[in-house]
């Protein structure tokens, strides 16, 4: 028991780790003392000097473990070996949160995204999210853009501000959230988003760049929303969407 019990900590502490690469990222998170850090890992065949020398400082500042490593090893850490640059870190982001703990949430305002796969709309949907009335992002780990440095850069500096609630899929997860009002962004839609009276519990599914929700998330929704455009214009960005939605009294 005390054994499944720790195993359950221990999977739920590194669901909660994300790694990202790149000496500008990695120096920006070191100074940014209010994001945790778990390891920084470095390419033993870097050269100590420029942004490298200025990581290693602020490591030693920060009082933080460098484990170094071969470059194959390193790019099975960082999974992007064209762009890593020979460093990774592993930070903790404990606004990273399974999203099963929305079942013990009284009241919420959430954006889903079903099969956003563009590093940049990711990133200002996370930004407009932050900024406006939103109470988190719903991103499933499959068919979606993961977090990134292209992510953290769209998102200017965004990415830790707001809860962003992992899943495997919207359809595991949407089903188990029954009590919650789940609407679903379609241009066809005959209500829009500006006609709508919101219970205490409201999701919002943005989907896919080019194709739009999903059929089978589509199924799950209560109900389907559009946003009345003007001069024949058929759709709007998928970022800049979330932010109207975001923004909405």
């Amino acid at each position: 028991m005390e054994d499944s019990q720790a195993y359950k900590e221990k999977k739920a502490f590194f669901e909660k780790v994300i790694t990202l690469y790149g000496r500008n990222v990695v120096v920006e998170i070191l100074e940014d003392t209010s994001i945790e850090i778990h390891k920084l890992h470095m390419a033993d065949s870097n050269k100590t000097d420029g942004a490298i020398k200025k990581i290693l400082s602020l490591a030693k500042k920060r009082d933080l473990e460098v484990l170094y490593h071969n470059k194959n090893a390193l790019s099975r850490i960082s999974k992007n070996a064209k762009q890593d640059q020979g460093v990774a870190i592993d930070i903790i982001a404990q606004s990273y949160k399974s999203a099963n703990e929305l079942k013990t949430l009284s009241k919420y305002r959430l954006i889903a995204l079903d099969g956003i796969q563009n590093p940049q709309n990711l990133g200002m949907i996370v930004r407009s999210c932050a900024a406006g009335k939103v109470d988190g992002i719903i991103l499933p780990k499959k068919s979606s853009a993961k977090i990134s440095p292209l992510v953290i850069k769209a998102s200017a500096g965004t990415l830790f501000k707001i809860p962003i609630y992992y899943c495997n899929t919207l359809e595991n997860i949407l089903p188990v959230l029954n009590d919650a009002d789940i609407y679903a962004l379609s241009s066809h839609a005959k209500t829009t988003i500006y006609n709508l009276q919101e219970g205490d519990k409201s999701i919002y599914v943005l989907g896919n760049e080019s194709e739009g929700v999903s059929k089978e998330v589509q199924k799950l929704a209560n109900a389907s929303l559009a946003i009345p455009m003007q001069r024949g214009v058929e759709s709007l960005n998928v970022a800049v969407t979330a932010s109207l939605i975001a923004f909405k009294c």
